[in-house]
């Protein structure tokens, strides 16, 4: 292909969900919802967290982070979506596409690894809690967060310089909702293979290496909590870890149904998955983090009715 034909675009065309004017005004008035409550939920955790020092443990510290990065992530894609929605023009810039990009392939990498180190969290609280005071005091914590934010940056800047690398021709309208790495890459009409082979391993690294270590933390929490005795201890000892559980399988489900496949095959109906992974999921963890925690719970209660509230 000829060097007039591959060009750097000026802006893309984001067209979202659906092009019916109902619609739309449908889906602004959800997704703003969902925005809103995503935003209320997420900074009531940080919140919370931050003024009840009954909270300030790693499993909590690791929370609010969590909270931070899903706060972060919702902001960096649904604001600009819901302007295309009202709006007749729905360019976005190639810088500001690659911004959004960069900022959306590290804070889903953040998030990952965040979710990682809450496991071993959890595997060191019930199954070597002798040495819990140590492993998880305030200094590893603060470095395993730091790796996790240092592992998410460089991630996101090699998939985005590779973009700089792609050109692109024919059109520019993508019927997304966020400038994602697979629709941008099925747009590109030069050769994306170092792309696809750096995505494949990057994401090994980022992304299964982390499962891969949930799923044997879990095994291993879960051969601790068979040898207890009571009932009762059983259960509260797994209630520590429940949350954690969920939000995982929450995540990595949603995750699955849009990157478990091949590029070739990525289509519009993804993008049904894409809003569980990008909207949905950082709107739940709110709720499943407080929905029975106690603690949680009391500081919520404090924190919105001050003195009136005895936890």
């Amino acid at each position: 292909m000829n060097g007039t034909n591959q060009t750097v675009p000026s802006e893309f065309q984001l067209l979202g969900l659906s092009e019916n004017p109902e619609q739309q005004q449908i889906l602004f008035w959800m997704f703003l919802t969902m925005y809103l409550v995503t935003v209320v939920g997420n900074v009531l955790i940080i919140l919370a967290i931050g003024s009840d020092s009954r909270l300030h443990t790693p499993m909590y510290f690791f929370l609010a982070n969590l909270s931070f990065t899903d706060l972060f992530f919702v902001t960096n894609t649904i604001p600009k979506m819901l302007v295309n929605l009202q709006a007749q023009n729905k360019a976005i810039s190639y810088a500001g596409c690659l911004t959004q990009l960069y900022f959306l392939v590290s804070l889903v990498a953040l998030d990952n690894l965040i979710l990682a180190v809450m496991a071993y969290d959890r595997y060191v609280a019930i199954c070597r809690p002798l040495h819990y005071t140590t492993a998880m005091s305030p200094g590893p914590c603060v470095l395993l967060l730091g790796l996790c934010w240092v592992f998410s940056v460089l991630y996101g800047l090699i998939h985005t310089l590779l973009m700089t690398r792609v050109s692109f021709c024919g059109s520019r309208k993508i019927h997304y909702i966020f400038c994602e790495m697979y629709v941008l890459l099925r747009l590109a009409c030069s050769n994306t293979q170092i792309n696809h082979l750096v995505l494949i391993a990057t994401g090994c690294f980022i992304f299964l290496t982390p499962f891969g270590f949930m799923i044997m933390s879990y095994i291993w929490i879960v051969r601790a909590i068979l040898r207890i005795p009571s009932a009762s201890k059983k259960y509260k000892t797994f209630s520590t870890c429940a949350s954690h559980l969920a939000v995982v399988s929450l995540f990595y489900g949603t995750l699955c149904m849009v990157y478990l496949q091949p590029l070739h095959t990525y289509s519009m109906k993804d993008s049904v998955a894409t809003v569980m992974y990008a909207v949905v999921t950082p709107m739940m963890n709110p709720f499943i983090y407080s929905l029975r925690n106690k603690d949680m719970h009391g500081a919520l209660g404090r924190l919105l009715l001050g003195k009136a509230f005895r936890g």
